[in-house]
């Protein structure tokens, strides 16, 4: 495995950010001072883009409000497209390896959704977190009877269960049978999401450097979810929002507010813009941490 020398840095050029639970409230609403703070990054000369598990189509609804220009990473980076959504690059699971991981969900007895090319695919339109997702991604999934002809393109798996004590389980048994074959995490307490090995969050990262022609170095990083903590190995700096779980929290190098209180915009504003820390702080918080 590749290891990465973190560098504390404040010289950033670049803020790169998880959207649920981050950019976004509970509520799936971008803010005003989200927007503002945006802004004011662009208004400074610093490049923003996002990262996140949401479809690349479920992203698109941030293009113009956000004034992005950057890359979009969908699917937690399996694709990477630009605003118009034309693809840059993706990492398709493997159709067996996805075969294994709808068997594996259902023998679980958890609800499984399948992302494929523009599509998200749905055995029961009745399912729990349907009506969620499809207020989150602004569109709705299609039924279908058998998901075998869309495993040859499928680029999410997502395992979908209220019950988290069974789908940390689900979890556990998944990541033992695929191992290195998937990327095997929970983006939320109710979704685990099933990729190919090269779409996380942390590789994604890095290809978004390089496609913006910038040093890891100069990139600072925020978001909430386990799926965050490889993009914060990666960083120049990174920022854990206050709605984060401990492990998520100690991860970071430094903690804002939660999403329901603006705590990205705050971020931006304290933390980025404003000064509030210092080269310092960012070592101090790392000393004795392993990646």
């Amino acid at each position: 495995m590749r290891q990465f020398l973190r560098i504390a840095s404040l010289n950033i050029s670049t803020v790169v950010s998880d959207v649920d639970g981050t950019l976004v409230t509970d509520d799936k609403i971008l803010t005003v001072s989200a927007r503002k703070a945006v802004a004011e990054l662009h208004a400074r000369g610093i490049t923003f883009a996002v990262i996140s598990s949401r479809a690349t189509r479920g992203l698109r609804m941030l293009v113009d409000p956000l004034q992005l220009t950057t890359p979009i990473c969908g699917f937690n980076g399996g694709v990477i497209a630009r605003p118009d959504l034309s693809v840059i690059t993706e990492h398709l699971l493997a159709p067996e390896i996805a075969q294994r991981a709808v068997d594996l969900l259902d023998a679980h007895n958890i609800q499984v959704w399948i992302f494929a090319g523009q599509d998200w695919l749905v055995r029961d339109s009745g399912g729990s977190y349907i009506e969620r997702e499809e207020r989150t991604v602004g569109f709705r999934p299609t039924l279908v009877k058998d998901f075998g002809a869309y495993l040859d393109s499928a680029v999410k798996i997502v395992g979908v269960n209220a019950n988290f004590e069974a789908l940390t389980q689900c979890e556990r048994d998944m990541r033992a049978v695929l191992a290195d074959q998937a990327s095997v995490v929970r983006s939320q307490a109710y979704y685990l999401d099933i990729t190919h090995p090269m779409a996380n969050k942390g590789i994604a990262l890095s290809a978004l450097a390089d496609l913006l022609s910038i040093s890891l170095a100069e990139i600072a990083v925020i978001g909430d979810g386990d799926n965050d903590v490889a993009m914060f190995a990666r960083s120049g700096l990174s920022i854990a929002m206050g709605n984060a779980s401990p492990e998520v929290r100690q991860a970071a190098d430094l903690v804002t507010e939660s999403n329901q209180e603006n705590g990205f915009a705050a971020a931006i504003k304290r933390l980025i813009l404003g000064g509030e820390c210092s080269k310092t702080q960012v070592e101090t918080a790392r000393a004795g941490r392993t990646w």
